[in-house]
């Protein structure tokens, strides 16, 4: 499965001031670590950027593939910090993804630079008319995403349909139903559509001492369910192993007894 490494966000108090002050350092070796500890794409996340967004994304983009050998998955909703840092891309080490677009109009753009720059792009299923009710309405939404991105010409292979996981301390419901949606996405298309979440979304809100448990727990289901890549954070050990030891049970590695180590 493949891992998409969350830790360089603009949330975080270290890398924002990294951020301000552009100094590559912090945000360097988050990214080696990540990298180290067997995340495949690195996520960045520069949030709306408004100020400055296209200077900065070029910067983190510059700055994070001068230390790893990885893609980017660049996170923001400016559309015109986004085209700069897929300029920016060293596309050696793999394809950029987009983190996201959406079914909602001012986020068609993003379609319209991946196809531009021929990289992939995470499908949010997210409408104009607000969080989706459940599973149905998820596909729904993803429907509509793969017509548009047919109409600007990009590949539905390029496409990671994303069934928007919610907080299960306020929304217990919906876990279930973001569950069913992994499944249903594949069947929406021959080859299946990939898939993938935001996993700690899942564990937002709870205590602490849980959030790691919890985490755990649901990879196993989405995993189960056929997903097939994860933002998530790879320096949380017992969150890696859990990975690789379901990817034994559903026969995707091969049983060795230095599994973990690989």
């Amino acid at each position: 499965m493949l891992v998409i490494g969350e830790k360089i966000s603009i949330i975080a108090k270290k890398v924002r001031e990294a951020m301000m002050k552009r100094d590559p350092n912090p945000i360097q070796e988050l990214a080696d670590e990540q990298w180290k500890a067997g995340a495949h794409y690195i996520d960045v996340n520069t949030g709306p950027a408004e100020e400055k967004g296209e200077e900065l994304m070029t910067w983190m983009v510059t700055s994070i593939q001068e230390k790893v050998s990885l893609p980017l998955c660049l996170d923001t909703t400016n559309p015109k910090a986004l085209e700069a840092g897929l300029k920016a891309h060293n596309n050696q080490w793999g394809r950029a993804l987009i983190n996201s677009t959406s079914n909602e109009p001012e986020r068609y753009v993003m379609l319209e630079l991946a196809a531009k720059y021929k990289c992939q792009v995470i499908g949010l299923t997210l409408g104009k008319g607000g969080l989706p009710a459940d599973a149905e309405e998820r596909c729904a939404i993803a429907a509509e995403i793969m017509a548009r991105a047919d109409e600007y010409g990009l590949p539905l292979e390029d496409i990671y349909l994303d069934p928007l996981i919610l907080q299960v301390c306020t929304m217990q419901d919906q876990a279930i139903h973001s569950l069913k949606a992994i499944k249903m996405f594949q069947e929406l298309n021959d080859p299946p559509m990939k898939t993938v979440v935001g996993l700690s979304n899942i564990s937002n809100g709870v205590p602490k001492q849980m959030r790691n448990l919890i985490d755990r727990v649901y990879l196993t289901l989405l995993m189960y369910e056929g997903l097939t890549a994860a933002i998530m954070n790879p320096l949380d050990k017992e969150l890696m192993d859990t990975l690789k030891t379901v990817e034994v049970f559903l026969g995707k590695t091969l049983y060795a007894h230095s599994y973990l180590e690989m």
